[in-house]
């Protein structure tokens, strides 16, 4: 299993395979040895992440960060697991922070009547184990991570919806800003807080320079990625 848990994107930087391409997390290691940690899928994966410690090599005492790009249960799901395994508290942007300490996920979009109905039926309940924050981000911030992880604040999705870009690798952890299944396409509507703009941040993605679009939900894009984006965005405005 452990073979195909994991996919290297470049030195130092590994996908984690939770649900075949279907859901990813990340694996930063530094050339001291330290790891960081982003997205941890949902409930059920969390031991898949300490897996992929194993498979390249690590284990939960090289893990020095946990990160997540936003406070959804096929993201955070697993958090509470991984902190318990590793004693790390987790990263995120401040706008999510307080739903990720709660466990509750971000209001879905009123709007849209299939998101006015999801939040009747679960707002009342609670998506995911409550963890516990020991760091929040602003946009533009570097958190000191094999050579400095930039925070991209991409609201929409949810409020404090990030991406994360490794310059040093050219490595660009997406998010749920857009996704790679089957194809390049939106986030589903109804699990976003603001629809509309999901689409308008998803444009700061054409504006950073990588060379590798890691998605968390579907495989990677290599080959020119910033410019496979590019022309997604183009097609969707008009």
């Amino acid at each position: 299993m452990a073979s195909d848990l994991v996919v290297q994107l470049a030195p130092g930087v590994w996908r984690i395979r939770l649900l075949r391409d279907y859901i990813n997390g990340f694996i930063f290691r530094d050339d001291d040895g330290q790891v960081t940690l982003v997205d941890m899928g949902l409930k059920s994966h969390g031991p898949k992440v300490i897996a992929a410690l194993e498979a390249i090599g690590s284990g939960t005492d090289d893990v020095t960060r946990l990160l997540l790009t936003h406070a959804h249960p096929d993201h955070a799901g697993g958090a509470a697991h991984v902190q318990r395994a590793t004693g790390k508290p987790f990263g995120i942007h401040e706008d999510d922070a307080e739903f990720a300490r709660s466990g509750f996920s971000p209001p879905r979009d009123n709007s849209l009547r299939i998101g006015a109905l999801a939040n009747r039926l679960m707002g009342a309940k609670q998506a995911f184990e409550p963890i516990e924050v020991g760091e929040t981000f602003v946009d533009g911030q570097v958190v000191p991570v094999a050579g400095g992880l930039e925070v991209v604040h991409t609201p929409g999705h949810s409020p404090g919806h990030a991406a994360y870009l490794h310059r040093d690798s050219g490595v660009l952890i997406t998010g749920d800003s857009i996704f790679n299944v089957r194809g390049l396409t939106w986030p589903v509507k109804a699990f976003c807080t603001n629809f509309v703009m999901t689409k308008q941040t998803a444009e700061r993605l054409t504006t950073l320079d990588y060379s590798t679009a890691a998605f968390t939900h579907g495989a990677e894009l290599r080959d020119n990625p910033r410019a496979a984006i590019g022309d997604f965005l183009a097609r969707k405005r008009t």
